[in-house]
């Protein structure tokens, strides 16, 4: 089989950890081998209570979802006001966002699932959920939305395409921009270095090195800090500059996830030379989340890859220690493209439980409408005046409560709609520094790409990459630290993408992503 690269197409757009209902997380034991399918059948006989019939009482509902900021009190001012506005008792198990997959995983395979899980991606094993029933299909509910006006005209464009599964409407989306990820670099270290900012990838690589030769933190400065498989939230970005995020098929039309084309390769040799040449953290492979960003937050490295939105705490943060920092984004050429990804503008979904009655269901779904509006999103994003925020130059700022009760984890509790800069603004700065921020990066919303997997979910593919994905992982990182050559690398996918399983499901994916975008 021969492998090509035809066509780039920047519209298209992929592809749980506890017991709960009650106040403490209790952590499931990885020995639970119950399936999803059996906890299923099950909840038929055992539903979960829909609580008082009485609509006037606030509606109790049990959730999952991500923390990534401190735990929040539920009987804050914001928290209490969300639960006033929307006439709910949220029961919200709150998941450290670096255990957010593994635990999201055993809770789909204990069974054990919450009224309502949230889940910023939609990944194989919540697929798989989903195909063996775990979770209801909304369609009949919804209908022609007429009862839901906010989902119906708040949200993305095509929202629906990317939660659905074998042509099924399983979620609501969580709304986010398609602004999101930036590579960040300290601009105020190039300015001091009398570095201009970078343009392309090899004058990124450039910068990187005299930085760290400089040593401008003066303790031992680090170039670009990830975690995870390479550099984790930045790795797509980088993926595009190399053209990893363009549609790339075999010969028979087949569509071939980014991990396996030659230019995620091209990228992963580049990252080895960062390595090789102290550029890239050394214990990136190792790193956490949380530990990535408080060495960027500390004012330990040059460059690190988050939502755009983060830069002014970042810089609030390191100017604790280091006067004036300044961050920017950059948009990088690379030998395939441009460093800029793009979101869909739905950042994986609400999804409700088997296990919830009808009736219940009817209730989730008007708290998850009501929380799709301009009112609940403003909230989400600015809080309560004189109590978050204050109006400055017609700006809403968010003051010191306003800073420690509304960040990411306060917007991970609703649907919210739709916002072009929603990821992209920073609550706690002015106008003027928003309006800055905004210039920086406008035009990453017509230079960016899309994932082209974004909202296929072939069989096959599921079944066949589970297969290799830690192998995968494994092997990228020891290519990366040298232990692999980048040749031994090569033959490793040749033999992925040559097996007939794989060619089977590249076709299934083609078959997938032509109906997805027809």
């Amino acid at each position: 089989m021969t492998i090509q690269h035809l066509v780039q197409n920047d519209e298209t757009g992929g592809y749980f950890m506890g017991a709960f209902f009650g106040k403490k997380f209790v952590m499931v034991s990885s020995l639970l081998t119950v399936s999803v399918l059996a906890a299923c059948n099950n909840s038929s006989s055992d539903p979960v209570d829909s609580g008082d019939s009485n609509s006037d009482e606030p509606l109790n509902i049990q959730m999952f979802a991500g923390l990534y900021n401190e735990l929040p009190e539920m009987d804050n001012a914001f928290w209490s006001e969300w639960q006033e506005q929307t006439n709910t008792e949220l029961d919200i198990e709150w998941v450290p966002s670096g255990d957010l997959d593994t635990k999201m995983d055993l809770v789909l395979a204990s069974g054990d699932l919450p009224e309502v899980l949230s889940s910023p991606n939609v990944r194989p094993p919540l697929v798989n959920a989903i195909k063996n029933g775990a979770f209801w299909e909304l369609s009949d509910f919804l209908g022609d939305y007429s009862d839901y006006p906010n989902l119906k005209n708040n949200l993305a464009e095509d929202w629906q395409k990317y939660l659905s599964v074998d042509g099924e409407l399983y979620g609501l989306p969580r709304s986010r921009s398609r602004m999101d990820i930036g590579i960040k670099i300290r601009k105020d270290w190039l300015d001091e270095l009398d570095i201009p900012v970078p343009t392309t990838i090899d004058e990124y690589q450039d910068a990187l090195k005299q930085i760290v030769e400089e040593d401008p933190a003066d303790s031992n400065t680090l170039g670009l800090i990830g975690h995870g498989t390479i550099v984790a939230d930045g790795t797509d970005a980088f993926a595009a500059a190399f053209g990893a995020m363009d549609p790339y098929f075999t010969d028979e039309d087949g569509l071939v996830p980014k991990q396996l084309t030659p230019m995620y390769t091209d990228m992963v040799e580049w990252f080895s030379e960062l390595y090789d040449e102290g550029l890239l953290a050394q214990e990136f492979s190792v790193m956490k989340l949380t530990q990535a960003e408080e060495l960027y937050k500390s004012g330990r490295a040059a460059s690190y890859a988050r939502s755009v939105w983060w830069d002014k705490e970042y810089e609030d943060a390191i100017s604790r220690t280091q006067p004036d920092p300044e961050i920017v984004n950059l948009a990088l050429e690379g030998p395939g493209g441009v460093s800029v990804n793009l979101a869909t503008g739905v950042s994986g979904g609400y999804f409700i439980s088997k296990k919830v009655p009808e009736e219940k269901v009817v209730k989730i779904l008007d708290y998850l409408e009501h929380t799709a509006s301009e009112e609940i999103t403003d909230l989400a994003y600015y809080g309560i005046e004189g109590v978050h925020h204050e109006v400055v130059d017609g700006q809403k700022v968010l003051n010191e409560q306003g800073v420690h009760e509304i960040n990411t984890t306060s917007k991970g509790a609703g649907v919210l709609a739709y916002a072009k800069w929603g990821k992209v603004e920073s609550a706690s700065g002015s106008k003027e520094y928003n309006d800055n921020k905004k210039q920086q990066v406008e035009h990453f919303d017509e230079i960016g790409t899309i994932d082209p997997m974004t909202g296929l979910h072939s069989d096959i593919w599921l079944t066949e990459w589970a297969k290799h994905v830690n192998e995968w992982e494994t092997m990228v990182t020891r290519v990366i630290v040298g232990q692999v050559s980048i040749d031994e690398y090569k033959d490793y996918i040749d033999s992925i993408n040559e097996s007939p399983r794989m060619m089977e499901a590249f076709a299934e994916l083609g078959d997938e992503y032509r109906i997805f975008n027809q």
